[in-house]
């Protein structure tokens, strides 16, 4: 059966080993696919996923980011806790990537907080976003 739907998000990354270790341990996603670009065998693609439904975050190795997610415009990755959360806040906060502190603003929106991966992309780490609920009863 053909993919339907949202399936991926490109980002571009200057350092694919490092993006590659950021995601896996601030939203537990892993290689699903890794290749060299056809167009430039010194760079290399990797699609990254928590295997939780069918869509990755493709990464695209170049040689500069020009325009990074910032904290409007960013990727949302919901915790299973908020103990969980804050664990990764502190070892964002001792790597110096904590853009945001943690907030709790309440349903829907929860308790949440901006990381930045290492080309300056923000990621927002949450607990408690009432999504699902919004989609099914929406």
């Amino acid at each position: 059966m053909p993919d339907v739907g949202l399936t991926h998000i490109a980002l571009p990354v200057t350092d694919l080993e490092a993006s590659l270790q950021f995601y896996e341990t601030y939203a537990n996603m892993r290689v699903v696919h890794r290749r060299r670009k056809q167009s430039d065998p010194t760079r290399s693609v990797a699609w990254i996923s928590d295997g939780t439904r069918p869509f990755v975050i493709v990464l695209l190795e170049m040689p500069t980011v020009e325009y990074p997610l910032r904290p409007s415009a960013h990727l949302g990755v919901a915790c299973a806790s908020r103990e969980a959360m804050d664990g990764l806040c502190d070892l964002a906060r001792n790597a110096g990537i904590l853009s945001q502190e943690p907030t709790d603003s309440g349903p829907p929106v929860g308790y949440w907080a901006f990381l930045q991966d290492p080309d300056g992309h923000a990621l927002e780490l949450s607990f408690g976003q009432e999504v699902r609920l919004a989609v099914e009863h929406g």
